[in-house]
């Protein structure tokens, strides 16, 4: 199917990477739902923006309710089905080198938040969407992870070991819903320059990634939102369970 023809799902679709590739999937011409959890103002002045073709949507994907409200919603609106979802929300984390706990002082609570944040929120979105992209034999599930999971150059545990259980998520989906014409892949992305969770970073961590990535400069967020349009578009129509790492060639895979 011919992203023109998609309807898309975008999770904390009001700012940062999200917003990226809410613009980007509107660019295309898809129809493009802007999920926000607190961002009322930004997500609806970006889908007064952009227009008809967009609608903002609130609601916290970590609730099952809550997320089932949000694909009838969206159905009213745009008078067809979701077809395609992009797991971006991020729940309660700022890229801070400084601040980060350590492995002595972080609790479970803090692991559970990620979790919650990355696993359970793209469960709750996929068991919402599966029926109706079960019935047109077609649907794209695109989740967003990092390269941290496989080079924890700063070690957040609790955000890179929720990534690293959506890794996991997305292979078993993808093996699971391959039959139904349903592709499951997810779009790595390393520091991005720059989002509101990068906006604690320091200069010299951008600088050290710089040196050390191969394109000598720190990916955006416009960059990593085409390689998720790549993931919706036919020309990836033959993959799925992949981990795509968008992120100038800092880690080779």
């Amino acid at each position: 199917m011919d992203i023109k023809r998609q309807t898309v799902l975008v999770t904390g679709g009001s700012r940062g990477l999200g917003e990226a590739v809410v613009r980007a999937f509107a660019r295309e011409g898809a129809n493009v739902v802007i999920n926000y959890y607190q961002s009322k103002e930004r997500a609806e002045n970006l889908a007064e923006e952009l227009g008809e073709q967009t609608v903002a949507l609130q609601g916290d994907v970590r609730s099952k309710e809550a997320v089932e409200k949000i694909f009838k919603e969206a159905v009213s609106y745009f008078k067809m089905p979701i077809t395609t979802i992009v797991n971006n929300a991020l729940v309660g984390f700022s890229f801070d080198p400084v601040e980060r706990k350590n492995a002595e002082d972080i609790s479970w609570e803090d692991f559970s938040v990620q979790f919650e944040g990355s696993v359970q929120a793209a469960l709750n979105t996929a068991q919402a969407g599966i029926p109706d992209m079960k019935a047109q034999e077609f649907g794209r599930i695109v989740n967003i992870g990092t390269n941290l999971v496989q080079n924890p150059v700063v070690p957040y545990h609790d955000y890179t070991s929720g990534k690293a259980a959506l890794l996991g998520l997305t292979r078993t989906m993808a093996r699971d819903l391959g039959p139904y014409g349903i592709t499951v892949n997810m779009a790595s992305g390393g520091l991005l320059k720059e989002t509101d969770a990068s906006k604690a970073t320091s200069a010299e961590v951008f600088q050290i990634i710089q040196q050390n990535t191969p394109l000598q400069r720190v990916i955006t967020p416009e960059e990593m939102a085409d390689a998720v349009l790549l993931f919706a578009s036919p020309l990836s129509r033959a993959v799925t369970g992949q981990n795509l790492i968008v992120d100038g060639g800092l880690v080779m895979k």
